[in-house]
């Protein structure tokens, strides 16, 4: 259902199958159980094209009304960290409903759950309870909430399934939400909404815990200004929304999860005073790792600016890091499929700060640097990235000057008009720009030509947008469709991989490929490996790029690999497979490759096509150039 919501187009069995990884009758069996959970059973529409989401798919989503095997081991786990001194295991089977044995197993994936937490659990007869400090108890509360979050996506209702309906009513905890955000506002902080959903959790569980006579003992940690003003407001919100009056140790620790999850320093806020906020050390490497990846990459980051902000959110970061607190993100795969090569330069940078953390960085922080990295580049894009456009508009009187100046108010993000044409005869063969806008009409239609009126309209607009969009993608694959014979080989195209086959099989397969041709050594192929453990370089769902990070290959090259069936990679599923091999000489044909290789395979029409009739070298060359030419 989840895939179905996240496109609105068709989807064939086929391919859903491929997806999930089962067969089209096991899809057809998902859609009609599907359709049951709803009244209407509209959930998903049926058609010749296949399936998609119907008007009944948010009722799909929401959880069954009969308590699941999850639904009810989180109940157990909550009824055994409510009660300090264990619960009796045959009263809570008899209270669950279940029998001895069903809660012997239960307990059994609790134990499961525990592994890592600094908990156990202790059996003396028929009784069990948990051991552990308070703060692990917690981590368990928020690791259940988090299961109960799709996506990292903040859900009021989800958090309250996962941590009992004791908690803080739904309403009061979004009220708190709203005058948390206003006063750290007022307090000078830019707020970071994708983390407030962990902070929001960890005050639920606070308030509840200090509900029950179980808040956090010790004094502040930190009693600086700035974090004191964070408690107080915090304090103040759990008193009016929440009813509880928190301790010093909870205020001093919502306060630092508030510093180090959601607040950054105002867009006003001198560097001198980001700075002091800065321990020398990060600053230091961040620094040269921020110089390392805008020469690795040859991209536009390297800014005192961005420097600084980036060091204090891997401060804070490394905060987490030993708290164990991680932060999850909920962008993290439109970012991965959307800006590959930003997704990569902040992967390139996670890696390098492995030894400034502490510890290797989960997807959803890479995803949190990449979000650093797009907003550095996308204030450092220079005007020359603007489409170039020709005006073509008969004189009469001012009226050209006033279109242009139309044209500049609705779409001076998107184009520039670098020529006006008053003749009504003009030279359109001589019009060289990227567009051309005209009153009249042409003598023979083109891609680049569109027609307006001399007010302009509306629907003047969104045309000129939509063919400033084709021009931008055909300028951009342009590139790629330029490369394509020089970096593919007959000798390194698999037109089916093994249905069995995993990512180190593949990534060794298609590295010996290379390997066989001089292109790498079996070194590249183990960073290769080792690159894919950091985060899955499946960067759509339907295709992987793995690689290897440090650009050693003796020339560039790509082996290629089909799917089909889909193979397993990562958490998900891909159908084709570039390994992508660079050298340091064509450090400039990264983007362009990386780029547009993902953007190719980002429509689904476009790889079914490719499988479908690429069964040879030759054929697959032609039809990834028919996609291309588009």
């Amino acid at each position: 259902m989840a895939l179905l919501a996240r496109d609105a187009g068709w989807r064939t069995a086929g391919e859903l199958a491929d997806l999930v990884g089962v067969t089209p009758r096991s899809i057809r069996s998902y859609v009609a159980a599907l359709n049951a959970r709803v009244p209407g059973g509209d959930a998903v529409e049926s058609g010749p094209s296949g399936y998609r989401a119907g008007a009944g798919a948010a009722g799909a989503l929401q959880p069954a009304s009969e308590e699941t095997p999850r639904d009810r081991l989180h109940r157990l786990v909550r009824d055994i960290l409510d009660a300090p001194d264990g619960i009796d295991v045959y009263a809570a089977a008899q209270r669950f409903h279940v029998s001895d044995a069903t809660l012997e197993a239960d307990l059994g994936r609790v134990r499961a759950l525990l592994s890592g937490t600094q908990l156990t659990l202790e059996r003396s007869a028929e009784r069990v309870r948990l051991v552990g400090t308070e703060m692990a108890q917690r981590r368990l509360l928020s690791q259940l909430a988090h299961d109960e979050m799709e996506q990292g996506a903040f859900d009021l209702r989800a958090l309250r399934r996962a941590l009992g309906e004791s908690t803080a009513e739904t309403s009061a905890l979004g009220a708190f939400k709203d005058d948390l955000v206003a006063g750290l506002g007022d307090l000078g902080y830019l707020v970071n909404e994708f983390g407030i959903g962990d902070v929001m959790m960890h005050i639920a569980i606070a308030a509840d815990r200090v509900g029950r006579g179980r808040g956090l003992d010790g004094p502040p940690v930190d009693d600086a200004p700035a974090r004191a003003r964070i408690a107080d407001l915090l304090d103040r919100l759990a008193v009016a929304h929440l009813g509880v009056r928190l301790g010093d140790g909870d205020r001093d620790h919502l306060a630092a999860l508030v510093q180090t999850r959601v607040v950054a320093p105002g867009a006003a806020e001198p560097d001198t005073v980001i700075r002091g906020r800065l321990d020398a050390d990060v600053e230091t490497a961040v620094r040269g790792i921020v110089a390392q990846a805008a020469s690795e990459f040859l991209v536009d980051i390297d800014h005192d600016d961005f420097i600084l902000r980036l060091a204090l959110h891997v401060q804070n970061l490394r905060q987490r890091a030993q708290d164990q607190a991680w932060s999850r993100n909920a962008l993290t795969r439109s970012l991965k499929s959307s800006y590959p090569m930003i997704f990569e330069v902040a992967v390139f940078i996670a890696e390098q700060l492995r030894d400034v953390v502490g510890a290797p960085l989960y997807e959803d922080e890479i995803a949190y640097i990449a979000m650093h990295v797009g907003g550095r580049l996308e204030r450092s894009r220079q005007s020359g990235r603007l489409l170039t456009a020709t005006l073509v508009c008969p004189g009469y009187y001012e009226m050209h000057e006033l279109l242009r100046a139309s044209i500049d108010r609705a779409l001076g993000r998107e184009i520039e008009v670098v020529a006006v044409e008053t003749r009504v005869d003009p030279d359109w063969a001589g019009l060289d720009t990227d567009l051309v806008l005209t009153t009249i009409d042409p003598p023979a239609p083109s891609d680049r030509i569109v027609r307006v009126q001399p007010f302009l309209t509306e629907p003047d607009v969104e045309r000129v947008q939509g063919a400033a969009a084709r021009a931008r993608r055909a300028r951009r694959l342009a590139g790629l469709r330029a490369e394509l014979e020089r970096y593919f080989s007959a000798e390194a195209f698999v037109p089916r991989l093994p249905a069995d086959a995993d990512e180190e099989t593949v990534i060794r397969g298609l590295g010996g490929l290379l390997a066989a041709q001089g292109v790498i050594t079996e070194d590249y192929v183990t960073r290769t490996l080792e690159r894919e453990r950091i985060s899955s370089t499946a960067f759509t769902d339907a295709l992987a790029v793995p690689h290897a990070i440090g650009m050693t290959a003796t020339r560039t090259a790509i082996a290629v690999g089909l799917a089909d069936p889909s193979i397993r990679w990562g958490d998900g599923r891909v159908q084709v497979v570039t390994m992508v091999a660079f050298s340091e000489s064509d450090r400039e044909a990264f983007q362009t490759v990386f780029e547009q290789l993902v953007e190719v395979f980002s429509e689904r029409d476009s790889v079914q096509r490719i499988l479908r009739r690429g069964t040879t070298f030759a054929a697959f060359l032609d039809e990834l150039v028919a996609v291309v030419d588009g």
